[in-house]
């Protein structure tokens, strides 16, 4: 089993571990595909958009701000240029709805942030839109809990080890907490630090890691709750 004895500060991540996200963004793309229809079928509609949405990963970066201009780009190209003007707005309209759309902290949270808050420096590293993550965590009602908050354009070893040397402390004493293996585990375990996977249902194909793993700093819980029970 990991031994986290040297543990003094817990990441967590926040899409999808801390609240609901993913499944927003693949009503989404139900939606845009509905729209799509006249021109493409829909299971031929989310191959293209998601080679659309990584071809645009390294100009947009992530978020909702990214994923609608991938949206708008990939109708015009299903359309040859002939989209009208009302499916465009339209398109905007959906990227306005998942911004202004609540947020559901998932179940277990609070009572596991409220339970390591008392024992360790708790911080929030996540990707994405500065504005639209510091929105979420506001609405969420978990700013509370976390010494500090790092929002980044990606997730790399990089990223991580400087996190590390912010927060000053050893990579033996970090750990990341996350749904993404491509994300929240690997790059960590690279970095030196600690990783522990909590599933969420719904993952994004780009965020998918097939490979197992096999690290004596890493384990796998069905919730962060029952990773508190551990510590």
């Amino acid at each position: 089993m990991i031994d986290l004895s040297q543990v003094t500060v817990i990441a967590f991540d926040a899409d999808d571990t801390l609240w609901m996200n993913e499944p927003l963004f693949r009503e989404a793309e139900a939606r845009f595909c509905e729209l799509m229809a006249p021109f493409i079928a829909a299971e031929e509609c989310n191959t293209v958009l998601f080679e659309y949405e990584i071809k645009n990963l390294p100009i947009y970066g992530y978020g909702i701000k990214s994923f609608v201009l991938s949206l708008i780009e990939c109708g015009m190209a299903i359309s040859k240029n002939t989209l009208p003007n009302e499916t465009v707005a339209k398109i905007i309209e959906i990227g306005k709805q998942m911004l202004n759309a609540p947020v559901e902290v998932l179940e277990g949270i609070e009572e596991t942030l409220e339970i390591l808050s008392t024992k360790y420096r708790l911080v929030m590293a996540t990707k994405g839109d500065l504005l639209d993550q510091e929105r979420k965590l506001f609405k969420s009602g978990l700013e509370r809990f976390f010494h500090h908050i790092e929002i980044v354009s990606d997730k790399t070893p990089k990223h991580y080890k400087k996190l590390m040397k912010h927060l000053d402390v050893g990579p033996e004493q970090f750990l990341m907490i996350g749904n993404s293996v491509k994300s929240d585990i690997l790059p960590v375990l690279d970095a030196g630090g600690y990783a522990v996977h909590i599933p969420f249902h719904t993952t994004w194909a780009h965020e998918v890691a097939t490979q197992p793993i096999e690290h004596t700093n890493f384990a796998s819980f069905d919730s962060a709750l029952a990773l508190t029970i551990y510590l």
